[in-house]
């Protein structure tokens, strides 16, 4: 095999194996670049290994591939390859770097003429060849001779007239331009440089612009082929214009320039063409004009960086440069300008609008590039007309556009000063310029050109000139660095404000914002708008703008992630002018909390909330309270008509709409409608003497506790948890009817069997209940946690405990174990810490062995959380959980200083801990329950660790027959109680089978008739009967033939049952059967008499087991094969 190049630094090139096979063989093939073409791949590779910077090393790699294809012995594959090769390179390096290197002596001129004869422009897979030959003959057709030297005699041998090499050369320039592939950008090169020789320009020039522009004008951009030849023909007028120096053709450019209009390339959809068009018309309009450098344009006098620093002592040298540029101005030759120039700048601004941003940018460009050479009052007209792009009436792309074209005039010194009042004010609106289309908005690019544009000016002008503008321009660059959605325009106007401190040197405390808010830092969106706005808001030339922007543009913004951070920011920004927050803002934002817009409702609402309660930290701290007591009931009663009964009716209308909300914004609103519950109820239902108004407590609870029996989900999820969130005073009395309520949701009945989630937040107010009314041994069960309700709390959670719904979207059943784990935790430790005589050993005992269980499941996430539980209660120890079965044994398998670092997501740590409990009489029949979903799951990774962690203790405890009967007791148990439970049963098959196999039970193999055997085979016969579903019969039928190694009447049992499968009506049952029971007998062939054996095995091969749909005596031929295998036994 071939070795892989090495890198780009390696200190010896020629010895690569491509160099040294060229080099080394010159008169064989060199098989190692034919070999390199096997290796896409590498193909791709290439310019990571081949490429050194330096121009010698690019000339070495063009000769050594250049001598592939010079030589004639070279088969065609080869320099199809070698020009592959040469393309790479240019693609890397550019053409035009790379097209000089090219040989152009004049003796490579007729053979890259003879190469084209060989070509076919058809053929798809080697147009590189076609692209290099073509840049190749660009470079050798500027040889400085004239062409008509080099044809000698015209006749040939034949005595017929040869084409000369002009028209040769032409001839090959046209045919390519109108290809479909890369070839025709190479064509246009050449076009451009063969077009502009003073020989052919006299004789062909005329021809060729009269056959591309006729060319043109037959085409159309409605077709591809149209398209095809469009781009050919505009790429090639592109370049020859671009190539012309002198302007020999007084009237083409007017032709060409009627062409275009009569073209119409701007309602193409081809973003190419529109984009060529603008170019060619830009390189048109230049060449009405004198190529002459504006006397009059704006020239700053000093790039220093330190002596804009001290811009103050340079106003004579400004007001010098003013007065020269005013002579310069009135000394300016005046000529007329041709009315077709009027068309060239119309085009362009029309180009500014355009839809893709390559034009606009194109565009751009060509403005400010004709702009350059017009008078000082027709440039003035150019800027008006940009500044008509800013109207609120134009488009984003139009904004956008009109800012690339202000930046480049700037950027060029076009832009006079006299100019700059008119344009800033229009830049300040773009740099927060956002405009809505549906459910999002477009500007990010207008805002993004914007900063461009600043950037631009801090470098065109004296830092006198904007000095009455630094306020303006600095705050907008401030709020869009922090304040932009968009990374990009946040990092773009961190740059243009930092080369305004450079360069202007005239920006409040910019060093100091520069350092808070560089490249890297205005990156996080939230770090903007939280900490880095509330640095710079602390400087007073910038708190008051960026508080009004986030008024007037951000909260009512169409992302709510934005309105979100504002209101959080207007919080942090509230203790820097607190009175003008109370006087301005929240006057301003009280009537749009009100108002018919959603987004501007909620923002405002949000607004008005945070800043309220930055106010009443910042008066807490004052000790003057009253300080916003009278804007918060404004606020509430501005939006409600009373305090206590608006908030309640929100509250309950919330929770009662939850159907009708999103799935991804129904546990937000969920969690604030009970939080806010807990707030209004701790403020308004509360006496003088600390207790709840009887009436309303009982007309409140009987309204939560009657929801609970909705028959929408969400509605119950959510009253579950406003009971939870009730204070202790309100639940005072009250207790056994609130669990009483929560019992009925928590329980699983035929008609809620998928609420799961009710199930889940009841239980998690159970918890919460409890916390709240708190723990006294022999208090009324109707005020605390007592020895009177405490069993039935934790009945209620242990019943979460078994629960294993499913549906369309899996095992929702997960969520409920999940809070009962959590809740019974948090229950237990309340107990323990206030009144541990409550718990009983036999409720500890069910806890423990519960989460254990869990533990040993299947599903990740869950498994984590039930090891994390069962960590929790063994290890706590203030003080310590009594009754917790086997402590002793349990802190030696799980030691309390691996207990943060065992991860128990990950089943390789997690199963080899958790199988150590089988050891455990205890939490045996729970932890093989566990085990025995994980075992025979799908999971590659859970089902490997998990068996062979089984495994493992198997062989630790095979030689213990007290401890296999144990096991074998709790697994015959297992299976016994979850007899037709799929959800066990069909795992436990699987995991049967696997025991099986592995010899789990060898020690009873010895003895007839073991009743474990026995057992097992009543209790798989009882679980298949009847039965349709594939997958236990087939688990089944793995089971039945691992049990034929037990010895006595078991084997005639087991062969019974896998006759009568060989006869089930599924064809796929009695092919598994068949296949199995082959294994079998290759496995355990001392069952059949050695000499029916063969016979036994050709019936199970030989038979079709899955016939059973065609003729009848396909029908019967099972039955038939069945009876004939009887008969053999």
């Amino acid at each position: 095999p071939l070795p892989l190049p090495p890198a780009a630094g390696s200190p010896s090139l020629p010895s690569l194996p491509l160099a040294s096979s060229l080099v080394s063989r010159p008169l064989v093939y060199p098989t190692p670049l034919l070999a390199y073409s096997s290796h896409p791949r590498l193909i791709l590779m290439l310019p990571v290994f081949y490429f050194p910077p330096t121009p010698s090393s690019l000339e070495w790699m063009m000769h050594l591939l250049l001598d592939v294809v010079r030589d004639n012995r070279s088969p065609s594959p080869l320099v199809h390859l070698a020009f592959k090769f040469l393309y790479i390179i240019t693609k890397v390096r550019g053409y035009k770097i790379f097209l000089r290197l090219f040989p152009h002596e004049v003796a490579d001129l007729q053979p890259v003429l003879d190469m084209f004869a060989d070509q076919n422009p058809k053929d798809y897979e080697t147009w590189e060849t076609r692209y290099m030959l073509l840049l190749w003959l660009s470079m050798t057709c500027l040889i400085p001779f004239d062409l008509a030297r080099l044809d000698g005699n015209i006749l040939s041998e034949e005595g017929r007239t040869r084409m000369p090499i002009m028209d040769r050369i032409l001839k090959v320039a046209k045919s390519y331009l109108v290809v479909s592939d890369k070839s025709r950008d190479a064509a246009a090169v050449l076009v451009s440089r063969f077009i502009t020789r003073p020989d052919v320009k006299q004789k062909r020039m005329a021809d060729f612009l009269d056959w591309a522009l006729s060319t043109l004008s037959k085409s159309s951009f409605q077709t591809m082929e149209g398209t095809i030849v469009m781009d050919g023909m505009l790429q090639a007028l592109v370049n020859t214009v671009d190539t012309i120096k002198d302007n020999p053709w007084k009237l083409m450019p007017s032709t060409v320039l009627e062409c275009l209009d009569n073209c119409k390339l701007s309602e193409s959809n081809q973003t190419l063409l529109r984009k060529l068009g603008v170019k060619l018309v830009q390189r048109l309009g230049l060449t009405f004009l004198k190529p002459k450098v504006a006397k009059w344009r704006y020239q700053r006098g000093c790039r220093s960086l330190a002596a804009n620093l001290q811009f103050s002592a340079q106003v004579p040298v400004a007001q010098n440069l003013v007065a020269a540029a005013v002579t310069a101005a009135a000394d300016e030759e005046e000529y007329d300008i041709p009315g077709e120039v009027e068309n060239v700048i119309e085009q362009l601004l029309i180009g500014l609008k355009d839809k893709d941003t390559i034009v606009r940018w194109s565009a751009a460009k060509g403005i400010g590039r004709i702009t350059g050479r017009l008078p000082k009052e027709l440039a003035d007209d150019v800027v008006g007309s940009l500044l008509d792009c800013f109207s609120f009436q134009e488009t984003d792309n139009s904004w956008h556009g009109g800012c690339l074209a202000l930046a480049e005039l700037g950027r060029r010194g076009l832009l006079l000063p006299s100019r700059i009042a008119d344009v800033v004010p229009v830049i300040l609106k773009a740099l927060t310029y956002d405009e809505k289309r549906g459910a999002c908005s477009v500007g990010s690019n207008v805002r993004d050109a914007a900063c461009y544009v600043c950037w631009a000016f801090a470098r065109a002008y004296d830092p006198l000139e904007l000095k009455p503008f630094v306020n303006q321009i600095s705050s907008a660059l401030v709020i869009a660095a922090v304040f932009d959605r968009d990374i990009n325009c946040r990092r773009a106007a961190s740059a243009a404000f930092q080369e305004n401190v450079g360069r202007q040197g005239t920006f409040p405390h910019g060093i100091d914002i520069l350092t808070a808010s560089d490249y890297f830092a205005v990156g996080n969106r939230v770090n903007c708008f939280l900490n880095i706005s509330v640095y710079i808001a602390s400087f007073p030339e910038y708190t008051q703008s960026m508080i009004d922007h986030l008024v007037n543009m951000k909260i009512n913004h169409w992302d709510g992630v934005i309105r979100e951070l504002s209101t959080k920011a207007l919080h942090n920004l509230t203790p820097q002018v607190p009175e003008y927050m109370t006087n301005v803002v929240l006057p301003r934002l009280l009537p749009l909390s009100v108002g018919t817009d959603l987004h501007t409702r909620h923002g405002a609402i949000l607004a008005c909330a945070e800043i309220t309660h930055a106010l009443y930290k910042l008066a807490a701290e004052n000790n003057r309270c009253q300080y916003t007591q009278d804007y918060v009931t404004k606020i509430i009663l501005n939006i409600f008509s009373t305090i206590p009964d608006g908030w309640q009716w929100l509250i309950n209308d919330s929770l009662r709409s939850l159907p009708l909300v999103s799935s991804t914004a129904r546990q937000q609103i969920k969690e604030a409608a009970v939080s806010a519950l807990a707030a209004l109820c701790n403020e308004y239902y509360i006496n003088e003497q600390r207790e709840a108004n009887p009436v309303l407590q009982g007309e409140l609870l009987q309204q939560y506790i009657s929801e609970l029996q909705n028959t929408e989900e969400m509605i119950r999820c959510g009253f579950s948890l406003a009971l939870g969130a009730l204070p202790r005073f309100l639940l005072k009395g009250k207790l056994q009817q609130v669990l009483e309520g929560l019992k009925k949701v928590i329980c699983i009945s035929h008609k809620d069997v998928s609420f799961a989630e009710s199930r889940r937040d009841g239980l998690k107010a159970t918890a919460k209940v409890c916390q709240t009314v708190g723990v006294k041994r022999d208090g009324p069960q109707d005020e605390f946690v007592c020895k009177d309700n405490v069993i039935q709390i934790y009945m209620m959670l242990l019943n979460g405990m078994s629960d294993y719904t499913t549906d369309s979207r899996g095992d929702v059943g997960a969520w409920v174990r999940e809070a009962a784990m959590t809740s019974l935790m948090e229950v237990t430790l309340l107990l323990v810490q206030n009144e541990p005589e409550l718990l009983d050993a036999n409720i500890c005992k069910q806890i423990m062995c519960c989460v254990a269980q869990q533990s040993a499941e299947k599903i990740d996430r869950f498994r984590a959380h039930a090891g994390s539980v069962f960590l929790a209660l063994l290890n706590f120890d203030n003080p310590p959980i009594p009754y917790i079965p086997h402590r002793e044994e349990l802190e030696r398998i799980f030691p309390r200083s691996e207990a943060v670092t065992l991860n128990w997501n990950a089943p390789s740590q997690a199963f080899p801990r958790i199988t150590q409990l089988l050891g455990l009489p205890t939490y045996q029949y729970y932890v093989l329950l566990g085990l025995t979903v994980s075992v025979g799951g799908l999971t590659e990774t859970t089902v490997r660790y998990s068996a062979q962690s089984l495994f493992d203790y198997m062989k630790k405890i095979q030689n213990n027959l007290d401890a296999m009967n144990n096991f074998c007791e709790t697994l015959l148990r297992v299976f016994e109680d979850n007899l037709l439970n799929d959800r066990v049963s069909v795992p436990l098959l699987k995991m049967l089978d696997q025991m099986l196999a592995n010899g789990c039970f060898d020690i009873f193999t010895t003895e007839e008739n073991h009743p474990f055997s026995l057992k097992l085979l009543t209790l798989c016969k009882e679980e298949i009967k009847k039965s349709k579903d594939i997958q236990k019969l087939r688990s089944s039928i793995a089971v039945f033939c691992g049990m034929i190694q037990f010895q006595g009447d078991m084997r005639e049992k087991v062969l019974f049952q896998l006759l009568l499968l060989l006869c089930h009506p599924f064809p796929v049952i009695r092919k598994t059967t068949a296949s199995q029971v082959y294994e079998m007998l290759i496995t355990y062939s001392d069952i059949v008499d050695p000499d029916i054996l063969d016979v036994v095995m050709t019936v199970l091969s030989d038979t079709n087991w899955k016939s059973g749909k065609g003729t009848v005596n396909d029908v019967i031929s099972v039955p038939r094969s069945t009876y004939r295998f009887i008969q053999v036994f």
